[in-house]
């Protein structure tokens, strides 16, 4: 890293977080914590991260495959409801109908009929985590963290309409570029292509 002139990418100290009403829908944790074996871009998850531009907060919802971490969808936005998760679908380079399932957290901005139907429409199975269950969110907020770490602190937003041009440029290069060590340090585009599997580690 030295020689290309490349320095590492650190987190900050994060605040205490101040939770809302939580999901208390009656659906299944369908996916568990089963996050190896799915074939490639059928299950996704996702979480909430947030990013300051323009003077406000703004919300950033990611949807990222289980199969290799590859960000699948995108979005930004002033709210962090429907509107956020159907922004982040109808960035999806392939057929909506191809996701089998989508699993998020139990934040109460899920709790929406709005992601329902949508889902529904489309043959998607949504998947809650279980109540109390903190280590379910584990690669949600892997993913979120390097999203911090990297554009978020290290950068500064205009707008949201920045913001929004430089998530997409970030989900390029993390897809493309950026090699993961769970990965056998390589992309997850390039892992997807190689048609490899995701090996579980040994006990």
């Amino acid at each position: 890293m030295g020689e290309d002139g490349l320095s590492g990418a650190y987190g900050r100290k994060r605040s205490r977080a101040r939770p809302g009403k939580p999901n208390g829908a009656e659906l299944p944790n369908a996916l568990d914590r089963s996050f190896d074996g799915c074939a490639p871009r059928t299950h996704a998850r996702s979480d909430l991260a947030y990013a300051r531009a323009g003077g406000s907060w703004r919300h950033v919802r990611l949807l990222v495959g289980l199969y290799n971490g590859e960000v699948v969808g995108h979005s930004a936005g002033s709210g962090k409801g429907a509107k956020l998760v159907k922004a982040a679908f109808a960035t999806l380079e392939l057929p909506i109908s191809d996701i089998e399932a989508s699993r998020t957290d139990r934040g109460g901005e899920s709790d929406d009929a709005e992601i329902d139907l949508m889902l529904e429409a489309f043959g998607i199975e949504r998947s809650l985590s279980a109540e109390g269950c903190p280590h379910g969110n584990a690669v949600d907020e892997s993913t979120n963290k390097i999203l911090k770490a990297e554009p978020v602190y290290r950068g500064s937003f205009s707008d949201l309409r920045d913001l929004q041009a430089k998530l997409s440029d970030y989900v390029h290069r993390h897809d493309d570029f950026r090699i993961h060590s769970t990965l056998g340090c390589m992309g997850p585009v390039e892992f997807r292509k190689a048609g490899l599997i995701l090996s579980k580690p040994s006990k």
